[in-house]
């Protein structure tokens, strides 16, 4: 079987799509030498990643940008079909949402719906982009795939989408991501980033569906204590060391991300609440840098009011970092039983949930432990496995 796979995010985004088209691709690389898989990706990316491909592997450059193709097929809906740049493919899988004209069998990835559940949180340009493209790429898709159950069933109600005809395969944790012992690798990202002795991590592009401002606002409710050389103190130590609250004075917020939109809000609430001096805002992450820097966090927040999987949470978890997050889709049905859940509108609420995680070493061990147990069931090698069988169904 020749199968037709658009790269173009794995090379162009540095995060989100891009990650997950990284590791599946990869993923299919290791565990599929018998079909034969062509790689396109449009003129114009960052830069071409994973050179070394198998011989199964083919790569294709599309003599125009990803902005260009989009006009043509999703803006213009011109029938220029995918093959004239690849050649004749038996199946074609496009893992961005958007499914450009196919005459081979197509598979479409909808990783979540976020555009419609929360349309105030999403770009007003790339959600009128995508109300026109996503429904119309859904239809024409001979099978879909769903990141999660909830996108599986938010795909039923919203877009109408049989259930038969959506298949749930979960993205995998990189096995990078695990506890480091090597201190000096930690030390280098540490002094790299400038980042504090003990602080409280959170990791997405900076937009509003983040729910960074509320992250925010509850790190500066909290009254933590006072976190020097690792040990904590109460509140009557707090007040003998003539602190007027116990305010996270050696505690910090690190949020790692890259600017997205409607981000202006977000920079602005440290200095707003007076605590710009404990908040950092690292920008965007080289993969390399991401498990360690999950190494070095005390605890990592997510409380994002939307996704339709959630990475970053398990990979903390993978690397031995308890974890509080939203309650909402699809983070309980990814986390388990091994995270804290709160409601992420609830700012005091955040608060004590991040306060509970940091101070009870009991609770801390179980979530390490369960976290750990929890990641480990999510692999890119079993994603890959999976949607081989897929491939083969959809044929």
């Amino acid at each position: 079987m020749r199968i037709g796979i658009d790269y173009t995010a794995a090379v162009q985004q540095r995060a989100g799509i891009g990650r997950y088209t990284r590791g599946l691709v990869r993923a299919l690389a290791e565990v599929d030498r018998e079909n034969e898989y062509v790689l396109f990706t449009a003129v114009g990316g960052q830069r071409w990643a994973d050179r070394n491909w198998p011989q199964n592997f083919r790569m294709r450059m599309v003599p125009l940008s990803d902005h260009a193709m989009a006009i043509l097929w999703h803006r213009l809906r011109l029938p220029l079909p995918v093959e004239v740049f690849i050649g004749r493919v038996d199946l074609f899988h496009s893992p961005d949402f958007v499914l450009p004209p196919t005459r081979a069998r197509a598979i479409l990835t909808v990783h979540d719906l976020s555009f419609l559940r929360c349309p105030e949180c999403a770009d007003p340009n790339l959600r009128a982009y995508l109300n026109r493209a996503v429904p119309r790429s859904v239809r024409r898709a001979d099978l879909i795939l769903a990141d999660s159950q909830n996108t599986k069933d938010d795909l039923v109600e919203l877009l109408g989408v049989s259930p038969d005809k959506i298949e749930v395969v979960y993205p995998g944790v990189d096995g990078r991501f695990r506890p480091i012992e090597d201190e000096a690798l930690l030390e280098g990202v540490r002094r790299r980033y400038n980042l504090p002795p003990h602080f409280v991590l959170s990791l997405g592009t900076l937009e509003p569906r983040k729910n960074f401002v509320r992250l925010i606002e509850a790190f500066a409710s909290m009254q933590v204590g006072k976190w020097a050389s690792g040990q904590k103190a109460d509140l009557e130590t707090c007040k003998l060391a003539n602190l007027q609250t116990c305010k996270p004075a050696n505690l910090h917020l690190v949020i790692a991300g890259g600017k997205g939109w409607l981000y202006e809000g977000i920079l602005r609430r440290p200095e707003e609440l007076g605590i710009s001096d404990a908040v950092l805002f690292l920008g965007f992450i080289p993969d390399e840098d991401l498990p360690a820097l999950y190494n070095l966090a005390d605890l990592f927040v997510y409380p994002s009011l939307y996704e339709g999987f959630g990475l970053p949470p398990l990979e903390a978890m993978a690397c031995g970092v308890p974890v509080v997050a939203s309650n909402r889709p699809s983070l309980p049905e990814v986390l388990g039983q091994a995270a804290l859940l709160v409601d992420p509108l609830d700012v005091e609420g955040l608060a004590a949930a991040m306060k509970r995680a940091l101070e009870d070493e009991g609770l801390r061990k179980r979530m390490v432990k369960r976290g750990l147990e929890r990641a480990r069931g999510f692999t890119w090698r079993k994603a890959a496995r999976e949607l081989l069988r897929i491939y083969g169904k959809a044929m």
